[in-house]
Protein backbone atom coordinates (compact mmCIF):
# COMPACT_ATOMS: atom_id res chain seq x y z
CA UNK A 1 0.00 0.00 0.00
CA UNK A 2 1.00 3.64 -0.41
CA UNK A 3 1.16 6.06 2.53
CA UNK A 4 2.37 9.59 3.15
CA UNK A 5 5.18 9.95 5.66
CA UNK A 6 7.85 12.42 6.75
CA UNK A 7 11.31 11.15 5.80
CA UNK A 8 14.70 12.32 7.04
CA UNK A 9 17.00 11.59 4.12
CA UNK A 10 20.20 12.89 5.70
CA UNK A 11 21.27 14.32 9.07
CA UNK A 12 20.74 18.07 9.28
CA UNK A 13 18.20 18.27 6.46
CA UNK A 14 14.50 19.20 6.72
CA UNK A 15 11.95 16.42 6.81
CA UNK A 16 10.29 15.71 3.46
CA UNK A 17 6.74 14.40 3.20
CA UNK A 18 6.64 11.78 0.43
CA UNK A 19 4.70 8.74 -0.71
CA UNK A 20 6.16 5.47 0.57
CA UNK A 21 5.33 1.81 0.09
CA UNK A 22 4.29 0.06 3.30
CA UNK A 23 4.34 -3.74 3.45
CA UNK A 24 1.52 -5.54 5.30
CA UNK A 25 2.13 -6.72 8.86
CA UNK A 26 4.14 -9.90 9.21
CA UNK A 27 4.33 -12.47 11.97
CA UNK A 28 3.52 -10.86 15.31
CA UNK A 29 2.92 -7.39 13.84
CA UNK A 30 0.13 -4.83 13.57
CA UNK A 31 -0.93 -2.27 10.98
CA UNK A 32 -1.80 0.99 12.76
CA UNK A 33 -3.62 4.09 11.52
CA UNK A 34 -1.65 6.82 13.27
CA UNK A 35 -4.15 9.27 14.74
CA UNK A 36 -1.78 11.47 16.77
CA UNK A 37 1.99 11.69 17.15
CA UNK A 38 3.88 13.92 19.57
CA UNK A 39 7.01 15.82 18.55
CA UNK A 40 9.79 14.92 20.98
CA UNK A 41 13.34 16.17 21.40
CA UNK A 42 14.52 12.63 20.64
CA UNK A 43 13.25 13.13 17.08
CA UNK A 44 15.10 16.44 16.92
CA UNK A 45 18.25 14.73 18.21
CA UNK A 46 18.20 12.39 15.22
CA UNK A 47 17.81 15.33 12.81
CA UNK A 48 20.73 17.11 14.47
CA UNK A 49 22.92 14.01 14.53
CA UNK A 50 23.11 13.85 18.33
CA UNK A 51 21.48 10.41 18.18
CA UNK A 52 23.03 8.78 15.08
CA UNK A 53 20.61 6.55 13.21
CA UNK A 54 20.72 4.89 9.76
CA UNK A 55 19.27 6.96 6.93
CA UNK A 56 16.81 7.43 5.36
CA UNK A 57 14.34 7.17 8.24
CA UNK A 58 10.71 8.01 9.06
CA UNK A 59 10.80 9.74 12.44
CA UNK A 60 8.18 9.84 15.21
CA UNK A 61 8.07 7.55 18.23
CA UNK A 62 5.32 8.91 20.51
CA UNK A 63 1.90 8.03 19.12
CA UNK A 64 -1.55 6.55 19.43
CA UNK A 65 -3.72 4.98 16.77
CA UNK A 66 -6.23 2.38 15.69
CA UNK A 67 -5.43 -1.20 14.69
CA UNK A 68 -6.35 -1.73 11.02
CA UNK A 69 -4.89 -5.20 10.49
CA UNK A 70 -3.49 -7.97 12.67
CA UNK A 71 -0.61 -10.10 11.46
CA UNK A 72 -0.22 -13.88 11.90
CA UNK A 73 0.44 -15.04 15.44
CA UNK A 74 -1.30 -12.12 17.17
CA UNK A 75 -4.27 -13.36 19.20
CA UNK A 76 -4.64 -10.71 21.92
CA UNK A 77 -5.29 -7.64 19.76
CA UNK A 78 -8.25 -7.08 17.43
CA UNK A 79 -8.96 -4.86 14.46
CA UNK A 80 -10.46 -1.64 15.83
CA UNK A 81 -8.50 -1.70 19.09
CA UNK A 82 -6.93 1.57 20.19
CA UNK A 83 -3.28 1.50 21.16
CA UNK A 84 -0.47 3.65 22.52
CA UNK A 85 2.89 2.86 20.94
CA UNK A 86 6.03 2.33 23.03
CA UNK A 87 9.44 3.19 21.61
CA UNK A 88 11.18 0.17 23.17
CA UNK A 89 9.61 -3.16 22.18
CA UNK A 90 10.02 -5.79 24.88
CA UNK A 91 10.93 -9.28 23.68
CA UNK A 92 9.99 -10.80 27.04
CA UNK A 93 12.78 -13.38 27.01
CA UNK A 94 16.13 -11.58 27.36
CA UNK A 95 17.69 -11.15 30.81
CA UNK A 96 16.51 -7.52 31.37
CA UNK A 97 12.96 -8.45 30.32
CA UNK A 98 12.97 -11.46 32.64
CA UNK A 99 14.30 -9.18 35.38
CA UNK A 100 11.28 -6.87 34.92
CA UNK A 101 13.37 -4.20 33.20
CA UNK A 102 11.80 -4.18 29.72
CA UNK A 103 13.09 -0.66 29.01
CA UNK A 104 16.52 -2.30 28.69
CA UNK A 105 15.35 -5.09 26.34
CA UNK A 106 18.48 -6.21 24.47
CA UNK A 107 16.86 -7.29 21.17
CA UNK A 108 14.70 -4.15 21.35
CA UNK A 109 17.79 -1.93 21.65
CA UNK A 110 19.51 -3.79 18.80
CA UNK A 111 16.57 -3.45 16.42
CA UNK A 112 16.04 0.21 17.35
CA UNK A 113 19.69 1.04 16.66
CA UNK A 114 19.49 -0.73 13.30
CA UNK A 115 16.27 1.07 12.34
CA UNK A 116 14.39 -2.22 12.06
CA UNK A 117 11.36 -3.80 13.71
CA UNK A 118 11.82 -6.31 16.51
CA UNK A 119 11.05 -9.20 14.16
CA UNK A 120 13.81 -8.05 11.82
CA UNK A 121 13.90 -5.98 8.65
CA UNK A 122 11.99 -2.93 7.46
CA UNK A 123 8.48 -2.52 6.09
CA UNK A 124 8.95 0.89 4.45
CA UNK A 125 10.45 1.59 1.02
CA UNK A 126 10.54 4.06 -1.87
CA UNK A 127 11.46 3.08 -5.43
CA UNK A 128 12.88 -0.18 -4.12
CA UNK A 129 15.06 1.48 -1.46
CA UNK A 130 14.40 0.53 2.16
CA UNK A 131 13.48 3.31 4.61
CA UNK A 132 14.33 2.76 8.27
CA UNK A 133 11.98 2.77 11.25
CA UNK A 134 12.52 5.14 14.16
CA UNK A 135 12.47 3.24 17.46
CA UNK A 136 10.13 0.62 16.01
CA UNK A 137 7.34 3.17 15.53
CA UNK A 138 7.89 5.76 12.72
CA UNK A 139 4.77 7.66 13.65
CA UNK A 140 5.21 10.66 11.34
CA UNK A 141 3.14 8.74 8.82
CA UNK A 142 -0.47 8.04 7.97
CA UNK A 143 -0.06 4.36 8.82
CA UNK A 144 2.66 2.27 10.44
CA UNK A 145 3.51 -1.39 10.82
CA UNK A 146 4.77 -2.11 14.33
CA UNK A 147 5.59 -5.16 16.39
CA UNK A 148 2.80 -6.27 18.69
CA UNK A 149 5.25 -5.77 21.56
CA UNK A 150 5.43 -2.07 20.72
CA UNK A 151 1.71 -1.55 21.38
CA UNK A 152 -0.31 -1.13 24.58
CA UNK A 153 -4.09 -1.50 24.17
CA UNK A 154 -6.10 1.31 25.79
CA UNK A 155 -9.77 2.17 26.31
CA UNK A 156 -11.42 3.64 23.20
CA UNK A 157 -12.78 6.74 24.93
CA UNK A 158 -9.38 8.38 25.46
CA UNK A 159 -8.83 11.28 23.01
CA UNK A 160 -6.04 10.55 20.53
CA UNK A 161 -4.03 13.66 21.37
CA UNK A 162 -4.09 12.73 25.04
CA UNK A 163 -3.34 9.07 24.47
CA UNK A 164 -0.27 9.76 22.31
CA UNK A 165 1.51 11.62 25.12
CA UNK A 166 1.56 8.54 27.33
CA UNK A 167 3.91 6.83 24.86
CA UNK A 168 6.99 8.92 25.67
CA UNK A 169 6.55 12.21 27.54
CA UNK A 170 4.47 10.75 30.36
CA UNK A 171 6.13 7.35 30.38
CA UNK A 172 9.58 8.95 30.61
CA UNK A 173 8.85 11.91 32.89
CA UNK A 174 6.47 10.29 35.34
CA UNK A 175 8.56 7.13 35.36
CA UNK A 176 11.67 9.15 36.25
CA UNK A 177 9.88 10.34 39.38
CA UNK A 178 8.12 7.13 40.38
CA UNK A 179 10.41 4.34 39.20
CA UNK A 180 13.90 5.82 39.09
CA UNK A 181 13.61 8.61 41.68
CA UNK A 182 11.25 6.89 44.11
CA UNK A 183 9.89 10.20 45.33
CA UNK A 184 9.19 10.43 49.05
CA UNK A 185 6.06 12.53 49.72
CA UNK A 186 6.64 15.68 51.72
CA UNK A 187 10.26 16.04 50.61
CA UNK A 188 11.58 18.85 48.37
CA UNK A 189 12.01 18.00 44.70
CA UNK A 190 12.60 19.77 41.42
CA UNK A 191 12.90 19.40 37.66
CA UNK A 192 15.28 21.06 35.20
CA UNK A 193 13.77 21.69 31.76
CA UNK A 194 10.06 22.11 31.02
CA UNK A 195 9.71 20.44 27.67
CA UNK A 196 7.23 17.58 27.34
CA UNK A 197 9.22 15.14 29.50
CA UNK A 198 10.17 17.73 32.12
CA UNK A 199 6.61 18.97 32.43
CA UNK A 200 5.39 15.37 32.81
CA UNK A 201 7.91 14.91 35.63
CA UNK A 202 6.60 18.11 37.23
CA UNK A 203 3.04 16.77 37.10
CA UNK A 204 4.21 13.63 38.90
CA UNK A 205 6.10 15.60 41.57
CA UNK A 206 2.96 17.63 42.30
CA UNK A 207 0.59 14.64 42.16
CA UNK A 208 2.75 12.49 44.41
CA UNK A 209 3.22 15.07 47.16
CA UNK A 210 6.68 16.59 46.81
CA UNK A 211 6.96 19.72 48.96
CA UNK A 212 8.17 22.19 47.92
CA UNK A 213 8.28 21.67 44.15
CA UNK A 214 10.87 23.60 42.12
CA UNK A 215 10.69 24.10 38.32
CA UNK A 216 13.75 25.40 36.46
CA UNK A 217 13.56 26.71 32.88
CA UNK A 218 14.80 29.84 31.07
CA UNK A 219 11.42 30.55 29.44
CA UNK A 220 9.21 32.89 31.57
CA UNK A 221 6.07 31.50 29.91
CA UNK A 222 7.02 27.96 30.93
CA UNK A 223 7.81 29.18 34.42
CA UNK A 224 4.33 30.67 34.68
CA UNK A 225 2.76 27.47 33.35
CA UNK A 226 4.60 25.54 36.07
CA UNK A 227 3.24 27.88 38.73
CA UNK A 228 -0.27 27.53 37.32
CA UNK A 229 0.02 23.75 37.62
CA UNK A 230 1.10 23.96 41.27
CA UNK A 231 4.88 24.39 41.37
CA UNK A 232 5.94 26.15 44.57
CA UNK A 233 8.77 28.01 42.85
CA UNK A 234 9.54 28.45 39.14
CA UNK A 235 12.90 30.01 38.39
CA UNK A 236 15.46 30.48 35.63
CA UNK A 237 18.67 28.43 35.36
CA UNK A 238 20.76 31.32 36.68
CA UNK A 239 18.89 31.38 39.99
CA UNK A 240 20.21 29.34 42.91
CA UNK A 241 17.84 26.58 44.03
CA UNK A 242 19.47 26.56 47.46
CA UNK A 243 18.36 30.17 47.93
CA UNK A 244 14.75 28.92 48.06
CA UNK A 245 15.47 25.45 49.48
CA UNK A 246 18.60 25.91 51.62
CA UNK A 247 18.97 22.25 52.52
CA UNK A 248 18.78 21.11 48.90
CA UNK A 249 16.42 18.74 47.13
CA UNK A 250 15.64 15.17 48.05
CA UNK A 251 15.00 14.43 44.35
CA UNK A 252 16.19 16.36 41.29
CA UNK A 253 15.13 15.45 37.73
CA UNK A 254 17.27 16.66 34.81
CA UNK A 255 15.33 16.71 31.52
CA UNK A 256 17.37 19.12 29.41
CA UNK A 257 20.09 17.02 27.83
CA UNK A 258 22.92 19.40 28.70
CA UNK A 259 25.81 18.75 31.06
CA UNK A 260 25.38 22.21 32.62
CA UNK A 261 21.79 21.36 33.63
CA UNK A 262 22.84 18.03 35.10
CA UNK A 263 25.61 19.73 37.07
CA UNK A 264 23.10 22.25 38.41
CA UNK A 265 20.70 19.48 39.40
CA UNK A 266 23.50 17.63 41.19
CA UNK A 267 24.58 20.78 43.04
CA UNK A 268 20.99 21.34 44.18
CA UNK A 269 20.56 17.80 45.48
CA UNK A 270 20.80 17.37 49.24
CA UNK A 271 23.04 14.95 51.09
CA UNK A 272 21.42 11.54 50.79
CA UNK A 273 19.34 12.70 47.84
CA UNK A 274 18.88 11.36 44.32
CA UNK A 275 19.54 13.02 40.97
CA UNK A 276 17.84 11.40 37.97
CA UNK A 277 18.92 12.27 34.44
CA UNK A 278 16.65 11.62 31.46
CA UNK A 279 18.03 14.18 28.98
CA UNK A 280 19.95 13.00 25.91
CA UNK A 281 23.18 15.03 25.59
CA UNK A 282 25.60 14.78 22.70
CA UNK A 283 27.47 11.44 22.94
CA UNK A 284 30.80 13.27 23.19
CA UNK A 285 29.72 15.36 26.19
CA UNK A 286 31.29 14.36 29.50
CA UNK A 287 30.41 15.03 33.13
CA UNK A 288 33.17 15.89 35.61
CA UNK A 289 32.20 14.57 39.03
CA UNK A 290 34.13 13.78 42.18
CA UNK A 291 33.14 10.28 43.36
CA UNK A 292 33.80 11.49 46.90
CA UNK A 293 30.56 13.49 46.75
CA UNK A 294 28.62 10.33 46.00
CA UNK A 295 30.27 8.32 48.77
CA UNK A 296 30.74 10.81 51.59
CA UNK A 297 27.31 12.37 51.12
CA UNK A 298 25.43 9.15 50.21
CA UNK A 299 24.20 10.66 46.96
CA UNK A 300 22.68 8.72 44.07
CA UNK A 301 23.03 9.62 40.38
CA UNK A 302 20.60 7.58 38.32
CA UNK A 303 20.06 7.35 34.58
CA UNK A 304 16.52 6.62 33.44
CA UNK A 305 15.37 5.45 29.99
CA UNK A 306 11.68 4.95 29.15
CA UNK A 307 10.98 5.91 32.74
CA UNK A 308 12.84 2.86 34.07
CA UNK A 309 9.58 0.98 33.93
CA UNK A 310 7.23 -1.12 31.85
CA UNK A 311 4.97 0.44 29.24
CA UNK A 312 2.44 -2.39 29.60
CA UNK A 313 2.19 -1.75 33.35
CA UNK A 314 2.83 1.97 33.69
CA UNK A 315 0.68 3.39 30.87
CA UNK A 316 -2.60 1.96 32.29
CA UNK A 317 -1.65 3.24 35.76
CA UNK A 318 -0.97 6.73 34.42
CA UNK A 319 -4.20 6.71 32.44
CA UNK A 320 -6.03 5.88 35.66
CA UNK A 321 -4.40 8.89 37.33
CA UNK A 322 -5.38 11.05 34.33
CA UNK A 323 -9.02 9.97 34.73
CA UNK A 324 -9.06 11.09 38.37
CA UNK A 325 -7.37 14.40 37.55
CA UNK A 326 -4.12 13.61 39.38
CA UNK A 327 -2.12 13.78 36.15
CA UNK A 328 -3.55 16.55 33.92
CA UNK A 329 -1.84 15.28 30.77
CA UNK A 330 -3.47 17.79 28.45
CA UNK A 331 -1.37 20.54 30.06
CA UNK A 332 1.54 19.21 27.99
CA UNK A 333 -0.04 20.02 24.64
CA UNK A 334 1.12 23.11 22.77
CA UNK A 335 -1.12 22.70 19.73
CA UNK A 336 -1.66 20.50 16.70
CA UNK A 337 -0.12 20.54 13.23
CA UNK A 338 -0.41 18.77 9.89
CA UNK A 339 2.40 17.55 7.68
CA UNK A 340 2.84 21.01 6.20
CA UNK A 341 3.79 22.48 9.58
CA UNK A 342 6.19 19.75 10.65
CA UNK A 343 9.53 21.44 9.95
CA UNK A 344 8.54 24.75 11.53
CA UNK A 345 7.23 22.81 14.54
CA UNK A 346 10.61 21.10 14.84
CA UNK A 347 12.29 24.52 14.72
CA UNK A 348 10.04 25.75 17.54
CA UNK A 349 10.98 22.66 19.54
CA UNK A 350 14.66 23.37 18.93
CA UNK A 351 14.18 26.94 20.17
CA UNK A 352 12.57 25.67 23.38
CA UNK A 353 9.30 27.50 22.77
CA UNK A 354 6.86 24.60 23.23
CA UNK A 355 5.92 21.71 25.48
CA UNK A 356 4.46 19.04 23.18
CA UNK A 357 3.16 19.68 19.68
CA UNK A 358 1.00 16.95 18.18
CA UNK A 359 1.01 15.87 14.54
CA UNK A 360 -2.30 14.66 13.09
CA UNK A 361 -1.09 12.65 10.07
CA UNK A 362 -4.60 11.89 8.86
CA UNK A 363 -6.08 15.30 9.67
CA UNK A 364 -8.41 16.39 12.48
CA UNK A 365 -11.53 14.79 11.02
CA UNK A 366 -12.20 12.42 13.92
CA UNK A 367 -13.85 14.37 16.81
CA UNK A 368 -11.94 12.15 19.23
CA UNK A 369 -8.70 13.65 17.95
CA UNK A 370 -9.56 16.95 19.63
Amino acid sequence: MQIRAAVLWNIGEPLEVVDLALSPPGQGELLIKVEAAGLCHSDLSVIEGVRPRPMPMVLGHEAAGEVLEVGPGVDDVRVGDHVVLSFVPSCGTCLPCQDDRPALCEPGATSNTAGELLGGGRRLSVDGTHVHHHLGVSAFSEQAVVDRRSAVVIDPDIPWQTAALFGCAMLTGVGAVRNAGRLRPGRPAGVWGLGGVGLAALLALIADGADPVIAVDPDPAKQQAARDLGATFAIGPDAAVRDVVPGGLDLAIEAVGRVSALEAALDATARGGTTVTVGLPHPQDALSLSPLRLVAESRSLVGSYLGSGSAARDIPAMIADWRTGRLPVDALRSGTIGFDGLNEAMAALQRGEVFRQVLLPNGPGDPKSQ
